[in-house]
């Protein structure tokens, strides 16, 4: 059981949650600090009326008590759950689908399926469980009851990416839209009313969301690069199939470049961060232009380096000192 459970984490590359997660929780910090803000807005409406009714000419503004972030545990709780059990399902539908292809690429020939390591029965199972196990979970959001009714749906958009590359070359749009939709659930999730009453609410999570479509879209269609020849002989779509590879290494590029000007557009349209973001975000663009020295289109070796380590520094980098700027800010 232990090594069957241990098959399968291999099978959805576990260690890979760190690409979507960090910006799932970088968007709750965000929304996490506004409802801290409200709380403080609040507390000095309070001490205003109490101050007038004592008849007094003073009151104090201090809000130093106050946390820099007003969460529930079930909130985060729930949003890791999500996150884990949402990507392993998808994941482990998409071995599923694609083992047949698998099996005859030589760079995918020895993953679990092809390779007998794991049954389709287990895999399927493994993939139903998780599926349900995603949808029970936005029970934690309740009283909001938004997570829930959007969990099939998402759940559907996100598995059907596996089958994407079958009949269109934007797949890798497909896959960046569907990590792109974690921090905007997770706003949604947290700030479920007030999205209703006010949709413009929403537009810090739609930035957010939007660098990170573009950033996975980019460093997707570098990690495709890979089966450029596999793919056009199974007359599979993606962009290095169609453009070939040195075009789909430019376009990949400009995708990065949308990254770092809508990463630029999120302090605009949430000004709560101050200089440690603009630090971390210089950091990322840095890191994105090292990403794609790694690469070229006669020397594809790299790929895995540029794929793997360098996009958990930016993802865990990225959220790690956002949170120190935000947190700082109420200090």
């Amino acid at each position: 059981m232990l090594q069957t459970i241990r098959n399968l984490l291999s099978l959805i590359r576990f260690s890979h949650t760190l690409f979507a997660l960090p910006f799932a929780l970088l968007a709750a910090m965000m929304a996490w600090k506004l409802r801290a803000l409200r709380f403080a807005y609040l507390d000095s409406n309070v001490r205003e009326a109490m101050a007038n009714y004592q008849g007094l000419s003073e009151i104090s503004p201090s809000t130093e008590n106050l946390p820099a972030f007003q969460m529930r545990w079930q909130e985060l709780l729930g949003i890791l759950l999500c996150m884990i059990t949402a990507r392993s399902a998808a994941m482990a539908f998409n071995r599923l689908v694609d083992r047949r292809l698998d099996a005859e690429n030589p760079r995918t020939s020895g993953r679990h399926l092809p390779a007998g390591i794991l049954s389709v029965p287990q895999v399927a199972t493994f993939t139903a469980a998780c599926g349900l196990a995603f949808i029970a979970s936005t029970l934690l959001f309740l009283p909001n009851p938004l997570p829930l009714y959007l969990s099939v749906p998402v759940l559907v958009f996100i598995c059907g990416y596996s089958l994407a590359k079958r009949f269109t070359s934007l797949a890798h749009v497909w896959l960046g839209t569907a990590l792109a939709l974690s921090p905007i659930a997770v706003w949604i999730a947290i700030r479920g009313s007030i999205v209703l009453g006010n949709p413009a609410d929403l537009l810090p999570a739609l930035v957010l969301g939007g660098a990170v479509l573009t950033w996975v879209t980019g460093f997707d269609i570098i990690y495709a690069c890979q089966d450029f020849e596999f793919d056009r002989s199974q007359g599979l779509r993606s962009i290095p199939a169609r453009l070939g590879i040195d075009r789909s290494l430019k376009l990949a590029a400009t995708c990065h470049g949308g990254t770092v000007l809508l990463l630029a557009l999120l302090p605009i349209v949430y000004p709560h961060f101050g200089v440690l973001y603009w630090i971390a975000l210089s950091a990322v663009a840095g890191l994105l232009v090292y990403e794609h020295a790694l690469v070229r289109p006669d020397d594809l070796d790299r790929v895995n380096v540029a794929f793997f380590q360098v996009n958990a520094v930016i993802s865990l980098g990225l959220f790690a000192v956002s949170t120190l700027d935000l947190w700082l800010g109420s200090r």
